[in-house]
């Protein structure tokens, strides 16, 4: 038979009404394959988590495992991670409250999205795989006999036609095999296609399942958007946290500027920014003290001048030097510059 199709003889010809339901066949199995393909990219996003999911199935049916893997919704993974973030704020904050119940929504739209992979694989995927395996496999396989079949007849014909050793019985009997496998694959065509009321009814029930999904996220989104506009009322109407801010009674010296000090300070000046505190007892512990002058941000310090040093409350301030009764130099964060002493509170005086 190679010779056959290696000499491009022409073949016993289909009539146009048989090629044409070939032409859809085709069409469809390839509808299937892509529309089960694409409809598990809907439901399950994660190409990963599909994976693991897969593998985890297939482990599964080797061991005999009666535990069923189940895919992990992000909206699931969104609200478990509200509700942590909300137990670690402490529920005291409205903050922490609005998290809460944004995380419940979004673990019962992780519900709702699992109810519609369930319905979905049932009444949609199911029916197409079944109809991929079954039915198609059965048509394309009528089409695949018949194409040997017909090659067989053709064979036998043209072979008779020069004169061949070849009977008119087994000619005949070639030519009934072929047109068996036509009526055959034919008439699995034509049944595909007087069933697609089926495949609307599957179709129809995949839109439905979504519609009942996405009506369902929007009832549970809008409940969630009345309760956070109460908590955002209340929020605001709650009254605010008064809080005293300080400014410098004097405006810092530049570095060109700095050459004496309060004689009221009793300190002594040694050197350019090198001071020699009074020798009191506090001053002469802290002399002897090996641990490095610094101290602790009481508010947050903006500068405003190039040579100023900015912080925030909390932070921790090394001290450099006094430069008079409102202003100190120090080093913060791998700054420094000057900042008024009224803004911090010293743990660890200058020696």
């Amino acid at each position: 038979y190679v010779s056959e199709k290696v000499g491009g003889a022409q073949g016993t010809k289909l009539d146009d009404e048989f090629l044409e339901f070939e032409k859809r066949t085709d069409a469809l199995s390839a509808w299937v394959e892509n529309i089960k393909t694409r409809t598990i990219e809907v439901l399950q996003p994660n190409p990963a988590a599909r994976f693991k999911l897969h593998t985890q199935g297939a482990y599964q049916k080797i061991t005999g495992s009666t535990k069923s893997a189940k895919y992990p919704q992000p909206e699931f993974l969104l609200g478990d991670s509200m509700m942590k973030s909300a137990n670690d704020l402490g529920d005291d904050l409205l903050l922490s409250q609005a998290l809460v119940d944004a995380g419940e929504c979004m673990k019962q739209i992780s519900e709702a999205k699992d109810a519609l992979d369930s319905n979905v694989k049932q009444n949609f995927l199911e029916p197409l795989t079944l109809l991929q395996t079954k039915d198609l496999k059965e048509v394309m396989h009528h089409r695949k006999k018949l194409s040997g079949r017909r090659l067989d007849y053709d064979c036998k014909k043209r072979k008779k036609e020069r004169g061949s050793n070849i009977s008119d019985e087994d000619l005949r009997i070639a030519e009934e095999k072929f047109l068996e496998s036509k009526e055959l694959a034919e008439s699995g065509m034509i049944n595909l296609f007087d069933n697609e009321s089926d495949q609307i009814g599957q179709l129809l029930a995949f839109v439905d399942a979504l519609s009942q999904f996405y009506r369902q996220g929007a009832e549970s989104l809008n409940g969630l958007t009345h309760v956070l506009q109460q908590k955002m009322d209340e929020a605001v109407a709650k009254p605010r946290t008064e809080r005293k801010i300080f400014k410098p009674t004097s405006s810092p010296p530049s570095y060109d500027d700095v050459s004496s000090v309060d004689e009221n300070d009793n300190y002594a000046m040694v050197g350019a920014n090198e001071f020699v505190m009074p020798t009191n007892n506090h001053a002469a512990a802290a002399a002897h003290s090996s641990e490095k002058p610094y101290a602790k941000a009481l508010y947050d310090f903006a500068p405003e001048n190039e040579h100023e040093l900015g912080f925030r409350e909390g932070d921790t301030i090394y001290l450099l030097s006094r430069i008079d009764e409102n202003w100190m130099e120090g080093s913060c964060n791998g700054q420094t510059g000057y900042f008024p002493s009224s803004y911090v509170d010293v743990v660890v005086n200058l020696p």
